[in-house]
């Protein structure tokens, strides 16, 4: 494992992380998370070389913190450093701080974590903040020893960015980065005025909710003629641990293998180690990318769950994938999950996560809580019209043909 100054902490970060979001789940109970998998997983992670974890309040619907907590007994704890989230979207008052971070700390079975983030700061989040005196509580909780860095993650535009890192001294901040997103939200340039503050800088979604694992057929034939060795995941890691600016790239990494061979992937990883062949290998997967990605959604999740049953992912994981996949195939495998989504929301199961668009009331609650911006209703009928009432997508998506 390589390892990499962490902002102004003086801590040495590996250059993986571990994000929580996706762990793996049960066979038999949806949305549950398999604990014992899980726990094996977390120490297979920290016996080979990660000393990052990074999960949030919300994330698995607090299954997360509790299964880290006991993956990280037995000496275990003293190997990582533990990163957690106070929930903006769920605040509204001051004295929520302290019920936030006391059963975080909880949950987690530790006295202290080692970074507490603002959860998915915006312009409204961030006032928020403000208004409740937040960052007031986030240095007292760090004066008492409960948490030792404060930073925040983030999900609004550049200017905003901007603001926010010169309020305050933070540590530490997380951004969504990776070689299709260099100016959406942060962008690139977000990430060098970062980095110009001495910050620690963490990526997340470093593959785009997956997307850059199963490119389409066009950008593996430009990977294979290349002659590099280098796997799909590979290229997206290795463009990222190519910049100086970045301190620890976080993966939702659900099993062992993708663990080991991502751990393969940051051992031979390094600042400035991109060839200019390779460089040029990205610029044209980029263009490749641009060329087929409809509407932005990551997979994050977190617009689920919708008050009306829609399963908002998995339309758009469908219709991005009609574009991107030519093979038939795979195509009809995709679209088999599709045609399985209930129209009848009095047949929707008990955690209301298989309807289809059709049920959407354009409620509007879902356009909030997406990191990408999405205007989700106006996108879930323009799927609609593409995957069921089979419109030309040059018709329905005409900025992008």
């Amino acid at each position: 494992m390589q390892y990499r100054s962490f902002g102004s902490t003086g801590f040495k970060v590996s250059a993986l992380g571990l994000g929580t979001m996706r762990l793996p789940l049960s066979k038999f109970i949806p949305q549950k998370v398999n604990v014992s998998k899980s726990i094996r997983l977390m120490r297979h992670a920290v016996d080979s070389g990660i000393n990052y974890f990074d999960t949030g309040w919300p994330y698995h619907l607090g299954q997360s913190e509790r299964i880290i907590g006991k993956a990280l007994q037995d000496g275990y704890r003293e190997k990582v450093h533990l990163v957690t989230k106070l929930p903006m979207f769920f605040i509204s008052r001051e004295a929520e701080f302290d019920f936030y971070l006391n059963s975080s700390l909880k949950r987690l079975q530790t006295d202290h974590i080692d970074t507490y983030l603002f959860h998915a700061f915006s312009k409204n989040t961030f006032e928020r903040m403000k208004k409740l005196n937040l960052l007031d509580k986030m240095k007292k909780a760090r004066d008492e020893g409960k948490i030792k860095n404060i930073g925040f993650s983030f999900h609004d535009t550049l200017p905003v960015f901007k603001e926010i890192v010169d309020y305050f001294d933070w540590d530490i901040v997380q951004i969504q980065y990776n070689y299709m997103d260099t100016v959406l939200q942060a962008g690139r340039a977000g990430l060098e005025y970062a980095a110009a503050k001495n910050m620690a800088i963490v990526i997340m979604e470093p593959l785009k909710g997956g997307q850059l694992a199963n490119p389409p057929q066009e950008a593996k034939d430009v990977m294979m003629a290349s002659g590099i060795d280098h796997s799909p995941v590979d290229w997206a890691l290795q463009y990222l641990w190519n910049r100086p600016e970045v301190s620890c790239v976080i993966s939702g990494m659900g099993d062992m293998k993708m663990i080991n061979e991502n751990c393969v992937s940051a051992e031979r990883s390094g600042i400035g180690s991109l060839s200019q062949n390779e460089l040029k290998v990205i610029d044209q997967l980029v263009d490749i990318y641009r060329k087929s990605i409809l509407v932005p959604c990551t997979d994050c999740k977190y617009c689920m769950p919708c008050p009306f049953g829609v399963n908002i992912p998995l339309h758009f994981a469908t219709l991005n994938h009609q574009t991107i996949e030519r093979r038939f195939y795979y195509r009809f495998f995709v679209r088999r999950s599709y045609s399985a989504l209930i129209k009848n929301k009095k047949r929707l199961n008990k955690s209301k996560t298989n309807g289809h668009a059709s049920l959407c009331t354009e409620c509007g609650a879902c356009i909030p809580k997406c990191p990408q911006g999405i205007n989700i209703p106006v996108e879930l009928k323009k799927t609609l019209d593409v995957l069921d009432k089979r419109k030309n997508i040059g018709d329905v998506f005409p900025n992008k043909f």
